[in-house]
């Protein structure tokens, strides 16, 4: 049972990957919890497996063998239909390269996870706006991807990732395709949201500096964390 401190706890977790004939190991008997409320680094240099972890605890991929619990469920043990409503549910998911639909304004494509949702009409767009206004892109709402900067776009996916409020924030190099204006401004909403929302947040990043933003940093080599 998990602690009620604690968000995740990861026991045993192995992954590797086949490639022809060969077996890849990614991740070797990792263990470790994330407390309620981090904001949590992993870095790596590529090929460490730190994406690969950051999936598996997002419920994308599953492990070869060991446990994951988020929020007193263990996802492990969820089938295929059942991780994919889990998801949809409890976890918001920001990418590098923002993941937008570009015949969608910034408006629609944050409303898009609440059509999983039984929510009304009106009340999508009560958590549409929200979600606009958290990210401070009101004005820009009925504007398409292609009319927006690298940085609002990434805004664009950030409201998209909270609008469910999800129990755990997944960031895959949030920052990577960004200057370093836009990174600062990607970094502080960040911030911001783990401060006043309490979200917690795990983040994927090769950035010392981005890394610098989390309150705990944590660093995989070959699969395994150092010392």
């Amino acid at each position: 049972m998990e602690s009620a401190s604690n968000i995740v706890e990861i026991r045993n977790i192995c992954k590797s990957y086949r490639r022809g004939e060969h077996t890849i190991a990614v991740l070797n008997d990792i263990s470790f919890d994330i407390a309620r409320g981090e904001f949590l680094a992993i870095m790596g240099p590529s090929g460490s497996g730190k994406s690969t972890l950051l999936n598996l605890i997002a419920g994308i991929d599953r492990a070869d063998s060991g446990s994951i619990v988020v929020n007193d469920e263990d996802i492990t043990a969820l089938s295929e239909s059942e991780l994919a409503g889990w998801r949809a549910d409890n976890v918001g998911f920001i990418f590098q390269f923002y993941n937008l639909i570009p015949v969608l304004t910034a408006a629609e494509n944050i409303d898009l996870p609440l059509h999983l949702t039984g929510l009304t009409r009106v009340q999508r767009r009560e958590h549409v706006e929200a979600a606009l206004e958290m990210v401070n892109l009101t004005a820009r709402s009925e504007h398409y991807p292609s009319q927006l900067s690298g940085g609002e776009q990434q805004r664009v996916a950030i409201a998209r990732a909270i609008v469910i409020d999800p129990v755990i924030l997944v960031a895959d190099e949030p920052t990577g395709d960004l200057d370093r204006a836009s990174a600062e401004d990607i970094l502080g909403l960040m911030e911001r949201m783990n401060r006043e929302l309490n979200k917690t947040i795990v983040m994927v990043t090769h950035d010392p500096h981005a890394a610098r933003s989390a309150h705990l940093v944590r660093h995989l080599e070959k699969g395994e964390f150092s010392p």
